[in-house]
């Protein structure tokens, strides 16, 4: 044994066993940061950042016990240990909010895997920690990825058979059908059983494509498979993203044919990204918030609200929970608190929060029910990570009105507004408004302090993080 090799080894034993140590300690959190596209994951680890760096403050993050209780000495963002992963880009976003000159925006969207870690030093002042050192520090890393590529783990577990069943009826359905009938029509004219046209193949693939783009910039539709296609990263034009969903697979597929091409590049697409995406990045997390745009849905009616409810129910089958205990934490870490958050609070008036929490409540029932009896904490709460809006008690014929002030999202005009009552719970058709809801997005607000305004962005810190800074 070489001298070098027995060195390495060594090293490598050696960083394990500070990985082991720093979890027993709880020294070390892997937080995720869960959402599909659009629900706010990037401002969410912006604010976070800035909250713990330059504004943790006890008149700002009053429901932060560390904060509040002054232990807190110093936060900071520090080397990642994930080496081959580019780092969240911090200050580009912090800028599209905060910028030097001009109008402030939301950070655009990730179209990669990003991590950050950050490191809390704190007083500490009970627990094993404290007979080691009166000073301690929590690290805790933060992964931020596509919200599209989070749509793809059902497909795990789906073969192409189930997966194009699932597809093509929703394709068949509304809100689908009317977008969806170009792709249906060239979709008609493929003989499944035909020998490869990798042409014709590629053509249709690349309407499917635009359907899924169109969708995703036209509504707030969940299920759109697969997620590289809205989001290719260093997939973008490769044959492993040209497959679709076919109208029905028999049992018995003829070899060397169109349909037998399609399968095999969707079979391709699992074991090649959507299983090494998953094993490298979604397993050995401590906590998780899922972020949710309920009002969006809301916007777009029943079948967008329920399709968001299933699809957020399914994606929660594919982490690890359960209770972590100090072995636990050792040898197969586990997520034992779970967050839901209702973000984007702002939007509505303060007197409608606790509706609003309660309806995302009722959007993951079913899956919270099961993991509350595996042991995991679960809250839902709804929340701002930044507020765009201020709120506004206006007097209208004679009626205390509660509004809120801000710049409507791709609009000149600032507008005082008197936002929907959101339903405290999952309502049918029957009981749909028959206006339906019509709740807008907002601009950042500018802010001549350089500070970030939050609602409840410490009681999220305090459910995250709060039992492993004491």
């Amino acid at each position: 044994m070489s001298q070098s090799f027995a060195k390495n080894t060594f090293n490598q034993l050696k960083n394990k066993a500070e990985k082991a140590i720093h979890r027993g300690l709880d020294q070390h959190i892997k937080l995720a940061v869960t959402g599909l596209s659009g629900s706010g994951k990037t401002a969410f680890i912006t604010a976070l950042v800035k909250h713990l760096t330059s504004q943790a403050d006890e008149k700002n993050l009053p429901f932060f016990d560390v904060i509040r209780e002054k232990r807190h000495i110093a936060t900071k963002i520090v080397p990642q240990q994930a080496l081959t992963i580019p780092t969240f880009e911090y200050n580009k976003a912090l800028n599209s909010l905060l910028p030097q000159e001009g109008e402030p925006h939301w950070p655009a969207s990730t179209e990669r895997i990003n991590t950050l870690r950050l490191a809390i030093k704190y007083q500490s002042n009970a627990g094993l920690r404290g007979h080691f050192a009166p000073q301690s520090t929590l690290y805790v890393d933060i992964i931020d990825y596509p919200g599209e590529w989070l749509l793809d783990l059902p497909m795990l577990e789906q073969s192409f058979q189930t997966w194009c069943q699932q597809q093509y009826t929703l394709l068949t359905q509304t809100p689908r059908l009317h977008k969806a009938q170009l792709f249906l029509e060239a979709l008609s004219n493929l003989d499944l059983n035909a020998s490869v046209n990798e042409s014709q193949l590629a053509d249709i693939a690349t309407q499917y494509q635009q359907l899924l783009k169109g969708l995703k910039k036209e509504t707030k539709l969940a299920m759109l498979q697969p997620g590289r296609m809205l989001m290719p990263g260093e997939l973008d034009g490769a044959p492993l993203l040209q497959f679709f969903p076919v109208a029905e697979v028999p049992d018995e597929i003829v070899v060397g044919s169109n349909l037998a091409h399609l399968k095999k590049r969707y079979d391709a697409y699992v074991k090649e990204v959507v299983k090494p995406f998953y094993a490298q990045h979604f397993r050995h997390f401590d906590r998780q918030i899922v972020l949710v745009d309920v009002l969006s849905a809301l916007n777009e009616g029943t079948e967008t609200l329920y399709e968001q409810s299933r699809v957020i129910n399914q994606l929660l089958n594919h982490f690890n929970y359960g209770e972590a205990g100090f072995l636990k934490r050792l040898f197969k870490p586990k997520i034992d608190k779970l967050l839901f958050a209702a973000n984007k609070s702002d939007h509505i008036s303060a007197k409608h929060h606790k509706d609003l929490a309660l309806l995302l409540d009722s959007v993951v029932h079913e899956q919270s029910n099961h993991l509350k009896f595996d042991g995991v904490q679960i809250e839902t709460m709804a929340m701002s990570s930044i507020t765009a809006t201020q709120p506004r008690q206006i007097i209208e014929k004679g009626v205390m009105l509660d509004c809120i002030y801000g710049k409507p999202l791709g609009e000149n005009e600032w507008l005082t507004y008197l936002p929907p009552q959101p339903p405290a719970r999952l309502i049918n058709k029957d009981e749909w408004p028959s206006k339906g809801f019509a709740f807008l997005s907002f601009s950042p607000l500018p802010s001549p302090d350089k500070r970030l305004n939050h609602i409840r962005l410490d009681h999220v810190m305090q459910y995250l993080l709060g039992d492993k800074l004491t």
